[in-house]
This record gives C-alpha cells, structure tokens and sequence, in this order.
C-alpha cells in the first residue's frame, strides 16, 4: 500500500502513543504499519479492521494527513427539516386515537406508530433517541400529587 509521506514513522508512533482516544490511535497504527510495508489484510489481522476499513484510513490519512472530519455515521429516523417529524410531534401531542387501542402512549406505541403511519421502521432504543431528540422528556406526564407535588410511582 502507498502511503503519501505526511509524516515520519517516528512521528506517526509518538502521536499514537500519546492519542487519549483508543480508536484514534487505532487508526494512527493502522497507517504505521501500512507506512511500515505491511499489506491491508496483514493490518486488518493486527488490528482487528476489515481490509476495506484499513485502506479506507490509508487513503484518508493519503488525503488529508491527520486531519479527520466527521464521518456520515447513522442518520436519525427523522432529521428536524423532514415535515415527516412535525406530523409525528402534533400526532404525539394529539395524544392516543382509538385505534390505537390504548388511554397513554408509551415508547413501543410510538413504534407502532412510527412503522404504520410513516413506513419507518425503527428499534425502541432509536424511538427513545427521537422522542429526546424532539423534546419529549416523557410521553405520559407523572400523577400530580393534590398539593402540586409529583406524586411517586410505586
């Protein structure tokens, strides 16, 4: 594998000793070896990587040195700018319909909902994440004690 001369071998060890993030510092050997001579699938067996993933980070490192941006990485059922979430949020705020066939709305009801009514998909744990992501700290608002404090639930 060619890998473009950014940086020394000596350099390239001192930053990766010295990196506090574990993956990072992955990487960095990942193109210390390649810089060393060894093939990718010599590398992926050293690090762990996929031949793919080990030439991907070479050609990064080729590209821009250090410098890293921010990868794609997963992208949330619903981005702000769909009007998809604007429909979901005043479906939510409308609270349960009879269909639903229950008197509160609880994570896996939004699940229901999020596959039947938007064709999505998605794990509870990712329903939780947009819920968050939308501001809805709880879908069913704690029993309010008759003095105004919340009351506990047992």
């Amino acid at each position: 594998m060619r890998v473009v001369d950014h940086h020394s071998e000596q350099v390239l060890q001192q930053f990766a000793e010295r990196e506090p993030r574990a993956d990072r510092a992955k990487r960095l050997r990942t193109v210390l070896l390649a810089k060393q001579g060894f093939t990718a699938p010599e590398i992926a067996i050293c690090t762990g990587f996929s031949r793919r993933s080990v030439q991907g980070w070479v050609a990064r490192y080729n590209g821009a040195g250090l410098e890293t941006t921010a990868g794609g990485g997963r992208k949330p059922p619903l981005t702000p700018e769909q009007t998809e979430q604007r429909r979901l949020q005043r479906r939510l705020d409308a609270g349960p319909l009879a269909e639903d066939g229950v008197c509160t709305l609880r994570g896996r009801d939004v699940q229901r909902i999020l596959q039947r009514e938007f064709g999505r998909l998605r794990s509870l744990n990712a329903v939780y994440g947009l819920l968050h992501r939308m501001g809805y700290s709880s879908l069913v608002p704690r029993p309010q004690h008759r003095r105004g404090r919340p009351c506990r639930a047992g």
